[in-house]
C-alpha cells in the first residue's frame, strides 16, 4: 500500500520548548494508526500539524503529496473529530444542519450544496443512527449521539483521511467497545485511513493496525502485538503516578495479550 501521509524529519517547538523532534512516519492508505503517549507527549500537536494549523520548525508533512494546509483546503481529503465536541448549548441548529456543515470546506461556505452531496449527508445521518432525530435541535442529543453526529459531519465531504483526537475520553468501557465497532464498520464502508490519537492504550490496541508511540520523539512504530511492555511502563509511569497507582500492579491488554504493569521507580520519565 502506498503512503497517504508522509512525515519526514519533523521538528516542532513552542518557543524554546521542543515538543516533537526528528519524527519520521509513513501512514499507509487504508490502515488505522493509533498514536499513544503520555500527556504532553506531542500527540495533539501532531494532529494540528497534519491539519495545517501549525507549521513545522523543521522537516515536512505531506498528505497525498500536498502540504497540510493545501490538503485541508481541498475539503475532500481530511476529516477531523476534535477532542472537545464544541457545540454550544445555545446553538439553534438541527441535527441535519450540523451534518451539512461538513460540506462547507468542499463546496465553500456561501455556495449551494450539490444534490448528490446532500443525499450523501442524509445517508450518513441514517448510517450513524440519527435518522429519527434529523430535525431535532442538536442540543437535545445525548453525548454519544452528538459524537456520532460530529463523525457524520467529518465524513460529509468524503475524506480519505480521518483524524480523531481522544474520541473515547469520558466514555465507559461498554461505550468504548461500541464506538470501536462503529468506527471499524465506518472505515470499511468508506475506505478510510484513520489516525486515532489517545492516551487509552486499551482502546488504541483494540482498533489499530499499527501503533506509534510518541513522547517528544517516535519511540515505536509497528503492530500492536510487538509493542514492548517495558516501553509502555516507562512512557506512562508519570501518568499512573499522578493517578495514585504508580506503585500498583495494573492489568493491561496489549495487542491481545495481557500484561501487568509492575512497580514503577519514581524517577522513571
Amino acid at each position: 500500500m502506498p503512503a497517504l501521509v508522509q512525515i519526514s524529519n519533523l521538528d516542532f517547538s513552542y518557543g524554546e520548548q521542543p515538543v516533537l523532534e526528528r519524527i519520521n512516519l509513513s501512514i499507509e492508505e487504508g490502515i488505522t494508526l493509533g498514536v499513544i503517549g503520555p500527556n504532553g507527549g506531542g500527540k495533539t500537536t501532531l494532529l494540528k500539524l497534519l491539519l495545517g494549523l501549525l507549521k513545522p520548525v523543521g522537516g515536512e508533512v505531506r498528505i497525498q503529496g500536498l502540504p497540510p494546509q493545501q490538503a485541508s483546503r481541498r475539503g475532500d481529503l481530511v476529516g477531523y473529530l476534535q477532542q472537545q465536541l464544541g457545540v454550544k448549548p445555545s446553538l439553534p441548529l438541527a441535527v441535519r444542519d450540523v451534518a451539512r456543515l461538513g460540506l462547507a470546506g468542499k463546496t465553500g461556505v456561501f455556495r449551494k450544496y450539490r444534490q448528490e452531496d446532500l443525499a450523501f449527508v442524509e445517508s450518513l445521518i441514517e448510517r450513524v443512527g440519527l435518522k429519527d432525530q434529523a430535525d431535532r435541535p442538536v442540543t437535545q442529543l445525548s453525548g454519544g449521539q452528538l459524537q456520532r453526529l460530529l463523525i457524520a459531519r467529518a465524513l460529509a465531504p468524503r475524506p480519505r483521511l480521518l483524524l480523531l483526537d481522544e474520541p473515547t475520553t469520558g466514555i465507559d468501557r461498554g461505550g468504548q467497545e461500541r464506538f470501536i465497532e462503529f468506527l471499524t464498520s465506518l472505515k470499511q464502508d468508506f475506505g478510510l485511513t484513520v489516525v486515532f490519537v489517545s492516551h487509552d492504550l486499551r482502546a488504541v490496541s483494540a482498533i489499530s493496525d499499527r501503533i506509534a508511540c510518541l513522547n517528544l520523539t517516535l519511540h515505536y512504530h509497528d503492530v500492536p502485538q510487538h509493542l514492548p511492555a517495558e516501553l509502555v511502563y516507562r512512557m506512562f509511569a508519570c501518568d499512573l503516578e499522578a493517578m495514585g497507582i504508580g506503585n500498583a500492579t495494573v492489568p493491561l491488554t496489549i495487542g491481545g495479550r495481557e500484561e501487568r504493569m509492575g512497580r514503577f521507580a519514581t524517577t522513571a520519565r
